[in-house]
């Protein structure tokens, strides 16, 4: 029998061989130990108008900044209070850097709230019947429609609020899984999967992108019923291991961030002027293209 000396000898030696196997598992697999999160503010500066209409996705590419167009149709259009529109496709809207007008193409995405640019393509993302990706090519021909991997059987894969296109891939921060997922864009097979980061004050998730550094970043966002009471924020992954590496608020005043690209070393969003619970138009930077920086 174990009197009192030996229980407390064993319970110390389980409790140092656990210590000591809780530290040991990254080391067995090659990974490093986990990054220090960084928390910080961050602020918004106005670089140049989108095209009329709702602007919810951006994507860069070698001849300037792709946006989408959001149009709000069926019950979406009544539960703002907006007219049908009279044509339901949704542009992807190539612009220079100072916001000039390049280029057009029509997709028949709908509710689109997030885009990449990748393989000669615009890849939009449905947030309304039939919802998936639309894959469209520069003359505005429909290559592909498909839903977000990993549904439920029988379902179709819900909304997305972003997309990136990285190294031949094609990164969806999907809805309903709250997942980013990285999908083979010929095969449609989902390869990678990182839980998106969401709080009780920032439940909603946006648009995604990669840094310089190869880090992801994801746009969170608050449920609130208008501009003032928003508390809109970034987070940020280790790109390598999917370890949440950073939280960031915005300042007051700062654009309601939707699209996220990274261009020239510096975070770019847009604000599309429409947000579920508010007014519409309620931010004053409804419409505009806008530079993150550290506040």
């Amino acid at each position: 029998m174990f009197n009192k000396r030996d229980f407390i000898t064993a319970a110390l030696a389980l409790a140092a061989s656990s210590a000591a196997n809780a530290q040991t598992p990254a080391r067995r697999n090659g990974m490093a130990p986990p990054r220090k999160i960084e928390r910080g503010m961050m602020k918004t500066t106005r670089m140049f108008k989108s095209p009329p209409g709702y602007a919810n996705g951006l994507a860069v590419s070698p001849e300037g900044l792709w946006i989408a167009e959001q149009k709000l149709s069926g019950q979406t259009a009544k539960n703002y209070g907006v007219p049908e529109p009279k044509d339901l496709r949704e542009a992807a809207w190539l612009v220079d850097w100072n916001g000039k007008l390049i280029k057009t193409v029509h997709t028949n995405s709908r509710n689109c709230s997030g885009m990449a640019y990748g393989n000669g393509c615009v890849w939009m993302m449905a947030n309304q019947d039939p919802f998936g990706c639309f894959q469209v090519d520069m003359n505005g021909k429909q290559i592909s429609h498909r839903q977000i991997p990993l549904a439920m059987p029988g379902q179709n894969g819900g909304g997305s609020h972003g997309a990136q296109w990285r190294d031949g891939k094609l990164w969806i921060a999907a809805l309903r899984p709250k997942l980013l997922i990285r999908v083979d864009p010929k095969t449609w097979a989902p390869e990678v999967a990182i839980s998106a980061v969401t709080t009780p004050d920032k439940p909603r998730t946006h648009d995604l992108t990669f840094d310089a550094n190869g880090d992801i970043w994801l746009v969170v966002g608050s449920d609130s019923s208008n501009y003032k009471e928003s508390k809109p924020g970034l987070v940020k992954y280790d790109g390598k291991t999917g370890q949440l590496i950073g939280t960031y608020d915005f300042v007051p005043g700062s654009a309601d961030p939707h699209g996220l690209e990274f261009h020239n070393g510096t975070l770019i969003s847009c604000d599309a002027g429409i947000h579920p619970g508010w007014p519409n138009g309620d931010s004053p930077h409804a419409g505009w293209v806008v530079k993150i920086e550290p506040a």
